[in-house]
Order: structure tokens, then sequence, then C-alpha cells
């Protein structure tokens, strides 16, 4: 893996310098935060370990991450969960030095994971977090973090938590009440009137500023030594320096029991997913803002790697971080090098400025840490209580917030799908499964049908049902689907399910079909699928699926067709059949036998036919194509003949079907245009080819015969133009 280079140098150092003095404060915070549960002596350990992580954190990741601009650095789901794992150690009687290793495999393990994410290519899984879900968990963080840090505010000991601090008045500090409040206020108030220096540095620097102000007035508090208010010497604690304690706790690592790791496991998963949520989202926002795209597998083993050197060096876990990723941004960066700058900056910060660290009140990084939990707050969800009908998600949201209070953040995280997932299952029941319901008399084949054969398909065509179906056929809108299919079963000899529009389908939709096929074969009825899908969203194979459900076997007494039409033309066929057996391999008809021509002299049509060519096409075979020059028109004495209309060189669309008695060609034949579509003999089919050449000499000899010809197709044209229209009116109703 390559360094990134600094493509625009001035813009990457600003960026990462301005990032740095965002992501600081908030590290020596979390730092605070976390290993102020092991007691005051390890306040000033903390800020150390989140000014490592901070640095290990912002170089590593964005080295081995690869999205530009993005800032990692501690963060607050990492403070939430440590923290919370350090209190539980507490609680169980768990030896300092023992719980201060377990942090470190903590972090350790959530880095291993990460890692194992992004090998597994789980990015795009955990980006696709219900928003639900995420707005919970991150108020629950925010929530825990202001519940972890009032007391720090108060100044009351550190085994009083939240509602007892607020109950302990005589316990309070009014000094680091001051402090905090004053930082709290400086941290909204300044960037208003400064705003070139981040929020969080200048309500810091008025906090340490209010504690000298009060030290005046209060000589005690110039001493570092068993001053409780202020993190401390950073080289102190624990009975030696950081380093030493560092060293002794790798070298003691191989007593970690197995129990003591499998105590691990949870907490490791809680913090692994948290951060990678918190990455992941920030790399949406942040492609959003400057138009790119991030790797989310990549930017998972790069947090994971950064994580493991944080781990390695005694820093704290985190995260890609939004606050500090905007204002890299607005400071000019635009590659991952401002990454390097502000972990870089960091560690010089450690350096130059640790004796003023020493000094920083504890109250004041509570106060920052109390905006920050309160900014983490989705405020914008109790907009969800407005609209019945997002009040559902409201409660997914208070679902998981609860579980975050009350149990943990994982469990808060699975809780939260869970509901999420009720409430899509939710949402697809309440979805209608029937797009629309329309009978054979209502809806017709693009096949031209005589106006005996539309005769008997409007009072018989009720004989089938049409239902085109719409989104997932599961088990949740199975029976939605059988109530709607349940009154045709007992009434229609034919029944057309139209899948185009299917998205899922499941062994019980797949069970509730085949029941369907069973009953409709009882009424020697046949179950028709038009367009099925052959691959769905979800990869899925459908019709490679029901053969394999055995339901559209070759034995089946089910019928299968590419499209709606295909199905419409085939049942139509088998109505007007039943109806006067009629069928495309009877005799040819003769000219009087023809529709238009029906009730005309023998001796005229005998004439007419003169002028006829009679030919015959095999099927398959093109009559004309589009762009053709020719006036013939052609009758159709047997067989069928399909009108297509070239949309590319390889796709075609079905305008018609045309079928004995029929005519075709009357555009050309009426304007002497070229052809507009193609005209292919679906079966082996026989014509009559009238040219308008012949038909113009004929006419001046038998001009009546000539009109009631132009009349006729007018006539017919017409009645085709009024079943259209009828057709319309009912899609559109």
């Amino acid at each position: 893996m390559k360094l990134p280079k600094p493509e625009n140098l001035a813009g990457d150092f600003w960026g990462g310098f301005a990032a740095m003095l965002v992501a600081l404060p908030s590290a020596i915070a979390f730092g605070v935060t976390i290993y102020s549960v092991l007691g005051g002596a390890h306040v000033a350990l903390g800020a150390l370990a989140g000014i490592l992580g901070a640095t290990a954190i912002g170089i590593v990741a964005s080295t081995f991450g690869g999205t530009s601009r993005l800032i990692s650095a501690p963060c607050a789901p990492a403070a939430a969960v440590a923290s919370a794992f350090a209190i539980e150690a507490v609680r169980s009687g768990t030896p300092v030095d023992t719980t201060l290793l377990l942090l470190t495999l903590l972090g350790l393990l959530a880095g291993l994971m990460q890692v194992l994410f992004g090998v597994l290519r789980l990015g795009r899984l955990i980006k696709y977090m219900p928003y639900t879900v995420v707005s919970g968990y991150l108020s629950g963080v925010g929530l825990i973090i202001i519940g972890s840090q009032v007391p720090k505010l108060l100044g009351t000991p550190k085994d009083v938590h939240f509602w007892a601090a607020l109950g302990a008045v005589e316990q309070w500090r009014w000094q680091g009440i001051v402090v905090g409040v004053v930082t709290i206020a400086f941290m909204l108030g300044a960037p208003r009137l400064i705003k070139a220096v981040p929020g969080a540095i200048l309500g810091l620097v008025a906090g340490v500023a209010a504690y000298f102000g009060l030290a005046l007035l209060d000589p005690a508090l110039f001493s570092l030594s068993g001053n409780a208010l202020v993190v401390g010497a950073l080289d102190s604690g624990g009975g030696g320096s950081f380093f030493a304690g560092l060293v002794g706790r790798w070298t003691s690592i191989a007593d970690v029991s197995l129990p003591q790791l499998k105590m691990l496991a949870i907490p490791a998963l809680t913090l692994a997913v948290l951060l990678s949520i918190d990455t992941l989202k920030t790399c949406v926002v942040l492609d959003a803002l400057t138009r790119s795209r991030h790797d989310s597998n990549r930017e998972l083993i790069g947090q994971g790697l950064g994580n493991l050197a944080s781990g390695a060096i005694g820093g704290i876990p985190g995260a890609g971080t939004m606050g500090a990723t905007l204002v890299n941004i607005s400071g000019g960066a635009s590659s991952r090098f401002s990454g390097l700058v502000e972990g870089v900056l960091s560690l010089l910060a450690f350096l130059l400025l640790a004796n003023f660290i020493s000094w920083v009140p504890v109250a004041g990084l509570a106060g920052i840490l109390i905006v920050i939990g309160v900014r983490m707050i989705d405020r914008n969800s109790f907009n969800y209580l407005k609209s019945r009908s997002t009040m559902l998600d409201f409660a997914v949201i208070v679902a998981v917030i609860g579980t975050a209070l009350t149990v943990s953040l994982i469990a808060a995280s699975g809780v939260g799908i869970v509901l999420a997932v009720v409430l899509f299952i939710r949402e697809q029941i309440g979805g209608a499964i029937v797009r629309r319901k329309l009978l054979g008399n209502e809806t017709f084949s693009k096949r031209i049908r005589t106006h005996e054969e539309m005769e008997i398909l409007m009072s018989h065509g009720s004989r089938a049902a049409i239902i085109e179906l719409q989104g997932s056929l599961f088990f949740g809108t199975a029976d939605q689907l059988y109530l709607s299919m349940e009154p045709e079963l007992k009434t229609r000899d034919f029944l057309i399910l139209d899948m185009r529009r299917i998205q899922t389908v499941d062994v019980t939709a797949a069970h509730l079909l085949e029941q369907v096929k069973d009953m409709m074969a009882e009424r020697h009825g046949f179950l028709i699928f038009s367009a099925i899908p052959s691959t769905l969203p979800s990869g899925r194979d459908m019709k490679q699926y029901f053969d394999q459900v055995g339901l559209i076997r070759q034995d089946s007494p089910v019928r299968v067709f590419s499209d709606l039409d295909d199905a419409l033309e085939w049942v139509e066929d088998r109505i007007i059949h039943e109806a006067v057996c009629l069928r495309d391999e009877e005799a040819a008809l003769e000219l009087h036998e023809v529709e238009l021509f029906a009730g005309r002299k023998e001796q005229t049509l005998a004439a007419l036919e003169q002028c006829m060519e009679k030919r015959s096409v095999a099927k398959g075979e093109t009559i004309f194509s589009r762009g053709d020059t020719g006036d013939e028109l052609f009758l159709i004495r047997r067989g069928a003949v399909r009108i297509m209309l070239p949309l590319s060189d390889r796709q075609l669309h079905h305008l018609g079907t045309f079928g004995r008695g029929a005519f075709f060609g009357e555009m050309a034949f009426l304007d002497g245009e070229v052809r507009s579509a193609n005209a292919l003999a679906f079966v082996d089919t026989e014509l009559y080819v009238l040219s308008r050449c012949a038909f113009d000499k004929f006419a001046e000899e038998h001009k009546k015969l000539g009109l009631r010809l132009m009349e006729g197709i007018a006539s017919v044209l017409a009645s085709r133009l009024r079943y259209t229209n009828a057709e319309l009116r009912v899609l559109e109703s």
C-alpha cells in the first residue's frame, strides 16, 4: 500500500491542522472519560491514550483506508462502549492492571474484526443499516455520553452516577461547574464571532482561562498534585510512566484467561460494528459533498489497521469522524495526505504542549463532550410524530435508544434491525400485490380479429381473468394474493398471472401457486404465467426456481408465455375455437367468404379476383419490411401474420397479429408511402394480394364495388379504434 501523495500540499496541511484542532480536544476528553472510571490517578493516562489514538488512527487509517479528506480519530461510540466495559470490569472486582490490559485487547479485537469485515466484503452490508437504527443508536450514544459526563461536570466522586449526582447537591464542586458552563457557553457562542477557530478549541481555551481565574481566588488550584479538577501530569498514574505501564501490559498478555477473552467478544463486536457504521456514515456524507465514491471494504481494512496500531501503542479506538472531516474539507484539503497531517500534528501537539494539557480542567472536557452528546441526538426524529405513517418509525428509534440505555449498544442495534425488518414486512403486506385485474372481454391481444371473432370475445371473454402482479410474492403477501384470486378460481377457465413487475418470490408463494394450479386443473382450467422475469433483483432465476418447485415442469398443466400479449392471444384462440371451431389450419377462404366482400355479386367478385394475386408464404418468411416500397393490400385466406416495428437492429416491438379473414397493408395501399413496419408470416399463410394500380383499373369499371371496398376498409379501421378506446378506458379506470 503506497503512502498518499500530497496533491495540494498547502490545502492538505491547513485542512489537517484545522481537523487536528477539532479532533484533539475530543480525543483527550474521550480518553479521560474511559480511564477516569479506574480512578483519578488514571485521568492523565486517559488524556495521553486519546492523543496517541488520534495520532495512530490518523496516520495509519489515512495511509491504508483510501478515502480522500476523511479524518479518523477517537470518537463517541468508542468512548461509550469502552467506558461501559471498564465500569462493568470495576464492578466485577477486576484489578485495575487487568482492566487496562483488557481495554487494550478490546481495541485490538475491534480493529481485527474491522479488518475481517473488509476482507469478507461486508462494507456494503454495514453501510445499508436502516436509518432508524443508526438514528437510535447515535441518539443512545449521545445520551450515554451526556449521562457519563454530567457527574464530572458537577465534580461528584467517580462512583456516583447520573441520577445520584443530580441529587447529591452537597457533593457538587462549584469551581468545576463554573469551568464546565464557561466551556459550553464559549463552544456554542464564540464560533458566531470567531469562525476561523473551531468551537471546541475556543471552549477549551475559555475553560482553562476560567480555571486559572478561579485559581487566583483559591491558590490551591495552582497545584497538580492530588488536584481532581485537572487532567494532571501526563507521565503519572498507576505507579509509573505510561509507556512503562504499556510494556508491562504487553508482557502480561499471556496471562489473559479464556473466560476473560470471552468477556471481550460481545463488547469488541459491538465496538467494531459501531465504529464501522460511524466511519461509513461519514464516508457517505463525504461522497455527497465532494462528488466522489469511497471503497467501503478498503476503508474498513484501513480503519481496522488504524485501531490495531492505536491499541498497540496504548491509544483508544476511533473511526472516521464527521466534525473533523467537515473542518478538513473547509480548510482546503483534497487528498488522504490531510489525514496524515492531522495524525502527525496530534503527536507534535502532545510533545510541545504536554504541560498545557496537564492543566486542562476535567469539567471543561466534560462540557465539550456534553455538547457533542447533545449534537448526536437526532432531534429531527421528532418530526416522525407529526404523521401517523411514520409514528412506528419513531417507535423503533425510541426502542433502540431505550435498549442502548438499559441493556447495551449491540443489543440496541439488534432490536432496531429486527423492528425495522418487521416494519418493512408490514409495509410490504400493506401494499397491494395485485396491480390490476381485468377480464378477457375488457382487454385484448394485439391480434387483429374479424368482427365476428370480436363479438365472440365480447360475449365469452369473461371466461378469462388477467391479474397483473407487482412487488414481492412472499409469505407476507401470499394470503392477500389468494384472496384476490379466490373469486376467479371458481368462475374462470383461464387465469393469467402477469409476472413482469414481480421483485421477489419465496417458497410460500410458490406453494400457493402450486395449489392454485391444482384447483384450476380440477376444473379443467388453465393457470397461465406471462412475462416471468428471467432474473430477479436478488439474482434468482425465477423460471428455474418455478421448475425446481415443480410448478412449470413439462408435464405440468401450466402454460408459460414470454409476454402478456402472447398469453392473451392463446386464450382468445381457444375461446374462439370452442365457440365456432375456427382454426388456422382450416381450408383457405375464398373471396366471397372474406368479411370485407360479404354479400357482393359473384360475377363482380370473380372479376376482382382476376385482379388479385394468390400468394403462399412459409412460416417465418418476411412479406414486407419497413421502408419497402409497395402499395398492395393483403387479405389473409389462411394462417396468421405478425406486424413488427423495428426499434433497433436487434429489437422489435409487436404491433399486432392478423388472422384468417383479416387484411393488412392498408396504410401504403391508401397513401402510397413506404411501409412503416415489418410483416412476417407467423404460420404457413396464404394471401390474396391486391395492388393499388390493379384496384384503380378495376374501380373504373366497377365503381360501386370500389367504393364499397374503401368504405369497408374505413369501417374495419373504425371498429378497431372503438375496441382500442374501450380497452384504454378499462386500463385507465
